[in-house]
């Protein structure tokens, strides 16, 4: 992945909640200090839900943090928020373009 795509994986951790979020607090923090990343891939899984509610439940409590919060279900060639944030990446490789994977959540930093 290019350094201004990150990939940030809670979903097969093991973590408690409250711990995958901890962690996605300070994985997304050094992110947006390091200046390079412009997107970020959550993966949370499909589990039981709590986790993806948890994390995009986080990301709606951080509004204005980032530019976009984008649902894997949403992430498309046609969207245009996704294919901004990709442009904006330098469009990435993803697997996931297009699959809508509700087991994944994007960040697009500012």
């Amino acid at each position: 992945m290019s350094p201004r795509f990150q990939i940030i994986d809670i979903g097969h951790r093991g973590f408690s909640l409250d711990r995958a979020l901890s962690e996605l607090e300070t994985d997304v923090s050094a992110c947006i200090f390091n200046g390079k990343t412009r997107a970020i891939k959550i993966i949370h899984g499909h589990g039981t839900g709590a986790l993806k509610r948890g994390v995009r439940e986080w990301c709606k409590s951080q509004e204005g943090r980032f530019q976009a919060v984008i649902q894997g279900e949403s992430y498309d060639l046609f969207d245009p928020l996704s294919a901004s944030m990709r442009a904006d990446c330098g469009s990435p490789h993803d697997p996931d373009l297009g699959r809508k994977n509700s087991a994944i959540t994007y960040i697009w930093l500012w």
